[in-house]
Parts: structure tokens; C-alpha cells; sequence
């Protein structure tokens, strides 16, 4: 019997790392669906430039195909067949993600997408809205949140790491325009579902988070 864990939360909470890891562990699939907006994002840039006229935006839907594939044991994704998954990995892509997020001809396009992958499989997915609207059915559900300053350094450290020039003032004040708009827009916005675990990650390591939700989630796969 199949089974699907949502794991929600802003953006530096923890939730990908967590999700890609309990994924791993489990043995089931691991939804990436920040990276599904991040890739229609990336189209609607290509095309239109930076704007949000859903009018303009809605025809390019249809012309969208996202696709997942394991390349040498890691996930990435795929749009209209070319591999997009480092292009996507930067300020500038997670901005217009979290801007054509707000639009609800592309909330219910992608919601058809993560329902259509799930279909008859378990998986981790993990995103803004999946326990509230894409899941609400599933039978685990997290909620995961950090401070605002505790967020910022660790996406100013993946930077670093990747060799990506960002300034730690901006991040935070990206991140926290993002927490705005996410939780006040329109369509499915970010909150809590009242089942969900609450996981606060200020002063949790990674290895402790995803020891957590393992636990909770084995305790759910050995009862389906």
C-alpha cells in the first residue's frame, strides 16, 4: 500500500535536505515541488522576461513538460527534456518561483503534475502547500521553521559552498520578502496544516531533523 509524507515550511527551514534524506532512507521517491515552480520560473523567464502578466504566462503552460530522473544517484530535474537542475539553484530562480507561485493558472497546473507522479506510489514531497491543498490526505505531515537569521546563514553558507557571491544582508532580506509573499498571497498560501508535527530547526543539526521525521515515518510504513 502506497504512502505519502508532506513536509511544508518557508524557505532555509530544512525541509529539502530532510525530505531528499528520509526519501533516501525510505526508499520511496522524493518530490522536489519547490524545484517544479523554480523550473516554470525558469520558462516563464525565458520567454517573457521578468514579468507576471498571467495572461501571457498562462498559454506558455501547456508547453511545459517536467520530468524527474535519478543521474548518478542524484534527482534532478528536467524540462522539456534539458537538465536544469543547477541553472535553477540561485536567488534570482527561487525569487521568481516564489513570484509565478502566486498565479493560480500555475498553482493549478503544477498541483495536477504532483498528483499525477504520485499517483499510486509512495513518496516524500515537500513544498509550501502540500499537506494544506496538493496532499491533504497524506498520511504524515510536517511542518518545519527556523528563525529568519538562522535561514539566511545557511543559504549564505550553500552559496559559499558553491561558489556563488551573495551578500548574508540581502539574503535575509530576500528571504524574509518571500515569507511575506508566500504567506499572504491569494492561492494556497504557506501555513500549517492543523495535523502536521510542528519541527523547529533553529538548533537542529540536519542528521537530528531527518533522524526525527525517520522515525515517525518508519513507525507510519510499518502500519501500511
Amino acid at each position: 500500500m502506497s504512502f505519502i509524507i508532506a513536509i511544508d515550511g518557508p524557505a532555509g527551514s530544512g525541509k529539502t535536505t530532510t525530505a531528499k534524506r528520509v526519501a533516501q532512507i525510505l526508499k520511496v521517491i522524493y518530490l522536489d515541488t519547490g524545484a517544479m515552480y523554480r523550473a516554470v520560473g525558469y520558462y516563464v523567464l525565458s520567454k517573457l522576461g521578468d514579468t507576471l502578466d498571467e495572461e501571457k504566462i498562462k498559454p506558455l503552460l501547456s508547453e511545459i513538460e517536467i520530468r524527474f530522473e535519478n543521474v548518478s544517484s542524484e534527482r534532478r530535474i528536467f524540462l522539456n527534456g534539458q537538465d536544469i537542475s543547477d541553472e535553477i539553484r540561485n536567488e534570482k530562480m527561487s525569487q521568481m518561483a516564489s513570484r509565478v507561485s502566486t498565479l493560480k493558472s500555475v498553482r493549478d497546473f503544477l498541483v495536477e503534475e504532483q498528483r499525477r507522479i504520485s499517483k499510486d506510489t509512495s513518496l516524500v514531497a515537500e513544498g509550501r502547500d502540500i499537506g494544506t491543498v496538493v496532499f491533504p490526505d497524506a498520511q504524515l505531515k510536517f511542518y518545519m521553521d527556523c528563525t529568519i537569521e538562522e535561514r539566511a546563514k545557511r543559504r549564505f553558507l550553500e552559496y559559499s559552498e558553491k561558489n556563488i557571491e551573495a551578500d548574508l544582508e540581502d539574503i535575509k532580506r530576500q528571504i524574509a520578502e518571500r515569507d511575506e509573499r508566500d504567506k499572504s498571497r491569494a492561492h494556497a498560501p504557506l501555513k500549517m496544516a492543523k495535523d502536521a508535527i510542528l519541527i523547529d530547526t533553529t538548533r537542529l543539526s540536519k542528521e537530528e531533523q531527518i533522524k526525527f521525521v525517520v522515525s515517525k515515518a518508519q513507525e507510519l510504513k510499518d502500519c501500511v
